[in-house]
């Protein structure tokens, strides 16, 4: 029973609990088992909070004999990225200058969390303060994909997405303002949703293009997660009205993909993909023409370059943290330091641009499109995950150089967090390698409950959520 539970996804899961057939104790002890039998491979853990986990299990288990209303996510364990606030629980932002950091204050999300009875199981790794686009700090060495523990499980939520990937636990929260989500989904082979920006609210937003979100096996359980978080709050200014979507039921009712207009830009012209994953990708895009008469168009779009985009618009923070991030006399990562480095050559008049003409120039280049296509589909990564011994990325792709090899797998996923646009990655294929392939589906101006819509109908031509990584 244990190998079981362990697989299963968050909402079969919540109906067993309901219906009494699966105690949440269970469960609880079902993921702590796995999480002690295969951590050691992928390295996903910061904080293990076995010792609550289980005393709140005891108590949601009670709570379902005394009967009543249960909340929506009673009794379900998850996992919290290492950058996101957990009052009580050490949070050390990857960083070793802030190893026994305990914050006295919930984020909004995991506060919505909790109250939607999601029990942590622990924090999972990131670098420091999200700052690469891998999974390695100091304070916790790489995290690794469970298909290949060699090989990286992506940035910055890569502990979020090994740990669901691996069944350690079906739900992952984690954080995404360039990629941080979607990049990690698709190197684990997982869902990951990056939403509207405002859509799920932070206490104190002084970038309106990050958010918190979720990372799961299923889109359904992703449902779920955006269910319990989104809706505004007065503490961030950015945060969107409530809209009264049911998330979980949009991701039942999937869509009709007849008639649906699918922009498809592999690359978004922003340099080379992998033949790998052009050719897995192209796959799941024929497989998509093939269903239910959607029209698939091989588009090209007009985008400002994400790298020169990353470099003017994340560089002064980069310059600004580090000395706060590292402690007097440790060394910065090396693309970390290229980063600050870059940020001090800029002007004022650099910056101005990029936080305003040139975002505007990117939500332009999508809404073109957007107005004669519902959705814009690419590849979610221009290459699969690279071992740790290549931690800035690719070098060398389908031939040709590319510059900044270590925001490269950033590459199409950055702009659209730019447009404030939602955004999904789903698994769809896997290289000759075993490793991961994902897909990224765009939606317009809002439309999450869209995106989660498609994503379940594309989820159910290809259920790679049942293949199961082999690990150690």
């Amino acid at each position: 029973m244990v190998a079981e539970l362990i697989w299963m996804g968050a909402y079969e899961l919540s109906d067993l609990i309901r219906r009494k057939e699966v105690s949440p104790v269970e469960v609880v002890d079902a993921v702590l088992a796995r999480l002690e039998e295969v951590n050691h491979a992928i390295n996903a853990f910061v904080t293990v909070t076995a010792e609550s986990a289980r005393e709140q299990a005891k108590q949601a288990e009670a709570a379902v004999f005394r009967g009543g209303d249960l909340p929506p996510l009673h009794g379900l364990p998850i996992t919290v990225k290492d950058l996101i606030d957990t009052a009580g629980v050490r949070t050390t932002y990857g960083c070793v200058r802030f190893t026994d950091h305990v914050p006295d204050t919930d984020a909004i999300s995991w506060a919505r969390l909790k109250a939607a009875g999601a029990i942590l199981i622990g924090k999972t790794t990131t670098p420091e303060f999200g700052m690469l686009g891998v999974t390695d700090s100091y304070l916790t060495g790489s995290t690794g994909t469970p298909w290949n523990p060699a090989h990286t499980a992506g940035g910055s939520s890569g502990g979020a997405a090994a740990a669901v990937a691996a069944g350690i636990a079906p739900l992952a929260w984690g954080s995404d303002g360039g990629g941080s989500i979607r990049v990690p989904a698709a190197s684990c082979g997982v869902v990951g949703f990056k939403v509207s920006s405002g859509r799920i609210p932070s206490r104190g937003s002084q970038d309106g293009d990050s958010t918190d979100g979720p990372l799961t096996r299923r889109v359904i359980d992703t449902a779920m997660l955006l269910d319990a978080t989104v809706g505004p709050h007065h503490q961030d200014r950015f945060s969107l009205p409530a809209t009264g979507e049911n998330y979980v039921e949009a991701a039942l009712r999937g869509v009709d993909l007849a008639g649906l207009r699918f922009a498809y830009s592999i690359g978004l012209d922003q340099g080379p993909v992998d033949p790998e994953t052009r050719g897995v990708v192209d796959a799941a895009m024929s497989r998509l023409s093939a269903a239910g008469g959607a029209v698939v168009d091989t588009v090209s779009m007009d985008l400002p370059d994400a790298i020169d985009n990353f470099l003017t618009y994340w560089s002064p923070e980069f310059s600004d943290h580090l000395h706060m991030i590292f402690p007097p006399g440790t060394e910065a990562w090396p693309a970390m330091k290229e980063i600050a480095e870059f940020g001090r050559t800029l002007s004022a008049a650099d910056v101005s641009r990029s936080l305003r003409q040139t975002k505007t120039q990117i939500y332009d280049g999508f809404d073109r499109v957007l107005q004669e296509y519902d959705f814009i589909v690419t590849a979610t990564t221009p290459t699969p995950p690279f071992p740790h011994n290549a931690p800035g990325g690719a070098e060398i792709v389908d031939g040709e150089r590319v510059r900044y090899p270590a925001l490269f797998f950033h590459r199409l996923t950055e702009l659209p967090s730019h447009a404030g646009l939602p955004a999904v990655s789903i698994p769809c294929g896997f290289t000759s390698d075993g490793l991961p392939v994902g897909l990224q589906i765009i939606g317009g101006p809002h439309a999450d409950a869209a995106v989660i819509e498609v994503a379940a109908a594309l989820e159910r031509l290809s259920p790679w959520h049942d293949r199961r990584p082999e690990l150690p």
